[in-house]
């Protein structure tokens, strides 16, 4: 069993993590940078080390410095989180070179389904539905225009290397393909490097369903149920529920089978998420494989018991999975709501600052996993998430009500948050109808 986890992150899902090898016996080392210093998982695991200032890009995304961390403590394994390296296949690559555990897939997986045109050639050879499109990258806005008129508009111009909703645009005629082609590429360049482009129809409307994978290094895959994140803002999740209304029975079978699949054709090992798209016909089309935990596992646990960070370890100390999929159940219903430090009356202004005062709900299935406390500074160089706030029930409408009412017991003073504004979507007639798609936002 691995002995001690450096983890290469920070904030909530550092905290999650923390909490998790504490659980199990396990040491944990913290890495922060020099704005983090006061950070609360710098506090709560049993050693923390500074690697560098407060940009991302000299603290947080520095391998070299995660690396020497990891070795100069004696750690045995580093867990990536979310975001930063966690699907960074040479960091996982790394890891593999210095005898270093990588709580994740193989970085040759993690290569293969980074790269999204070949993971739609991997999960097309396999039998997964996927959207219609290019089969190759593009990178010339000229041989991308042809390729649409043989697709058919509208299209979705992605890129290649692509993540968080970055250098993505959809064309709706000719007219519209080379600004959106070239604006996209431009957007890839910046955030990746790589102004690899490729060329999908965009699907009118759909849900955005993702079901959680487990896989062990013994062959055995299984799927956790699904999660509905189609309420979203420019591509960011903001609440995510499981089990989605709009699947039956049936066809939470065909897509967690192709879902299954999907890893199966990766050679997939550890936890990971395939997300779909759904139409309201009831097809679905396979859109990525996200090779980490996800922001919204919680969710998956509250309705399945399953521990799905305690399962990223014991997959990553060489154990077989823990459970077969017929002992997969769901019981209840669980929503997330994702707090941010931002001021949605301002078009979303991040709100950095100091937390003076705060309150956060508690009760009966009610969780929240979070790093603040009163007192801590929000810094303006990372994400703005600052919390998450998850509930669960037995049904679907007691868990909205259980929401509604856990967003109205929050107090976080000193910064603006989007609190009031997930309140007003809880209460939307169409979202407590469970009537929503990727659009619901921008028409609510």
């Amino acid at each position: 069993m691995i002995k001690k986890i450096l983890i290469a992150n920070r904030g909530e899902i550092a905290v999650r993590i923390i909490r998790a090898c504490r659980e199990m016996g396990i040491g944990t080392v913290a890495v922060y940078s020099e704005t983090d210093r006061e950070a609360l998982h710098t506090k709560l695991a049993d050693e923390a080390v500074c690697i560098g200032a407060s940009a991302p890009s000299e603290s947080y995304l520095r391998m070299d410095n995660i690396l020497s961390a990891t070795i100069i403590t004696g750690a045995d394994a580093i867990h990536p989180g979310f975001g930063f390296l966690s699907e960074n296949s040479r960091f996982a690559g790394l890891c593999e070179k210095c005898n270093i555990t990588f709580i994740g897939p193989p970085s040759e997986v993690i290569a293969k389904l980074g790269n999204k045109q070949e993971a739609r050639r991997t999960m097309k050879a396999a039998g997964v539905p996927v959207i219609p499109g290019s089969s190759e990258p593009v990178t010339d806005w000229r041989e991308g225009a042809k390729i649409a008129l043989e697709v058919g508009y509208p299209v979705i111009v992605k890129a290649v290397m692509g993540g968080g909703g970055k250098g993505m645009r959809v064309a709706r005629s000719p007219e519209e393909f080379e600004n959106s082609f070239q604006t996209a590429k431009a957007e890839a360049e910046n955030a990746f490097g790589d102004g690899s482009m490729y060329i999908e129809r965009f699907i009118e409307h759909p849900r955005h369903i993702e079901f959680q994978i487990l896989a062990d290094s013994y062959g055995n895959v299984i799927h956790l149920g699904e999660r509905d994140c189609s309420v979203q803002r420019n591509h960011q999740k903001m609440i995510e529920e499981s089990p989605c209304v709009a699947l039956t029975e049936e066809l939470r079978r065909e897509m967690g089978t192709a879902a299954v699949k999907a890893a199966k054709a990766a050679g997939y090992v550890n936890a990971g998420t395939v997300e779909f798209l759904l139409e309201k016909t009831g097809r679905f089309y396979f859109m990525e494989m996200n090779t980490r935990i996800q922001v919204e596992h919680p969710v998956t646990e509250w309705v399945t018991g399953i521990d799905l960070v305690k399962e990223q370890i014991r997959i990553a100390s060489g154990k077989a999975l823990s459970c077969r999929q017929d002992q997969v159940r769901l019981s209840g219903h669980a929503i997330e709501c994702r707090i941010n430090a931002e001021n949605p009356k301002e078009g979303f202004r991040p709100s950095p600052g100091v937390i003076t005062d705060m309150y956060l709900p508690g009760g009966k299935g009610i969780r929240i996993d979070s790093a603040i406390y009163s007192g801590c500074t929000i810094p303006p160089y990372y994400d703005s998430m600052i919390a998450k706030l998850i509930v669960w029930a037995k049904n679907r409408s007691e868990a909205v009500c259980k929401m509604q009412s856990a967003l109205g017991e929050v107090i976080i003073e000193g910064i603006d948050t989007n609190v009031d504004y997930q309140y007003e979507i809880l209460n939307h007639p169409d979202y407590i109808a469970g009537n929503v798609d990727v659009d619901f936002i921008d028409h609510m």
